[in-house]
């Protein structure tokens, strides 16, 4: 069975499927098997990192799933200790992938205490006109890492990619990204696996019952709804079908402002200017 999917246009008239797989913390094998279980139920949008070590596996994947290239979007990034070397580390991802081109390469980190994060924005301008990304975009940038590199670009991230679930909504940040042209993508939808949303907010037990959804597919649904793109992540064939059936259904404008209001500041994962390993 397969499931339509919304898709994102981009601020470069290129666009991108609001739905997709996330692969973090998924070793190269469970990679292999979960992309494959993903592509075979319809995902055409993966979401990967050299820092994640299992491009290898989802290469392999998408080259035994026999979907045509066109057909799919795939995402990687360049990490930390890559970023003055952009052009090496976009090859080696690309022959860990089996691919000529990535549809997006983003900056993972900003890595603000290394200070090389502007000039790595000015060597993801060429890679793209070279045809090794058709998009170019930035994960966990804050406004002054997006004002830096505009400084020295006038070409805009298509997407920042950055926490954001119902407990840390980011509203502030969606607002200038809206300002700039830059799409807003979700990691950590559910909370990355840090917090249990269903005990942290007990009325989305009530709000699943009333659409008869999991609290899962509310919160996704929720995304969608917020004009987010998404990418949740499981090992899991039953849950990656399940989240993936949000398209048929829709919550109402009162149930929208109540997960809304749930919004607590609850960052879960590392703060931007924190995010400077090797």
């Amino acid at each position: 069975m397969t499931f339509p999917v919304n898709s994102i246009s981009l601020n470069d008239d290129t666009s991108i499927p609001q739905l997709g797989l996330g692969t973090y913390r998924l070793e190269d094998d469970d990679a292999y098997r979960v992309a494959s279980d993903a592509l075979a139920i319809g995902y055409r949008h993966i979401d990967t990192a050299r820092i994640y070590k299992n491009e290898t596996g989802i290469g392999r994947a998408i080259r035994e799933s026999g979907i045509p290239r066109d057909d799919l979007y795939i995402t990687t990034k360049l990490w930390n200790g890559d970023q003055p070397k952009a052009r090496d580390a976009i090859s080696s991802s690309l022959d860990r992938l089996g691919l000529e081109h990535v549809d997006l390469y983003l900056i993972h980190w900003p890595a603000p205490q290394r200070g090389t994060y502007v000039d790595a924005w000015k060597q993801l301008e060429v890679l793209k006109q070279d045809g090794l990304t058709t998009s170019i975009g930035v994960s966990n940038f804050e406004p002054e890492h997006l004002d830096a590199i505009a400084a020295v670009s006038d070409v805009v991230p298509v997407l920042n990619q950055v926490e954001l679930h119902p407990l840390f909504q980011q509203k502030a940040l969606r607002a200038e990204h809206a300002k700039r042209g830059i799409a807003t993508e979700s990691w950590g939808p559910l909370g990355h696996g840090s917090v249990d949303l269903s005990t942290e907010i007990p009325a989305l037990a009530n709000l699943a019952a009333r659409y008869e959804k999991t609290i899962a597919q509310v919160v996704l649904r929720w995304h969608i709804q917020e004009g987010l793109i998404v990418f949740p992540k499981t090992s899991h064939k039953d849950r990656l079908a399940e989240n993936l059936s949000i398209f048929d259904f829709e919550i109402s404008a009162d149930d929208m402002d109540e997960i809304r209001g749930f919004d607590a500041g609850h960052r879960v994962g590392a703060a931007p200017a924190d995010g400077n390993w090797d």
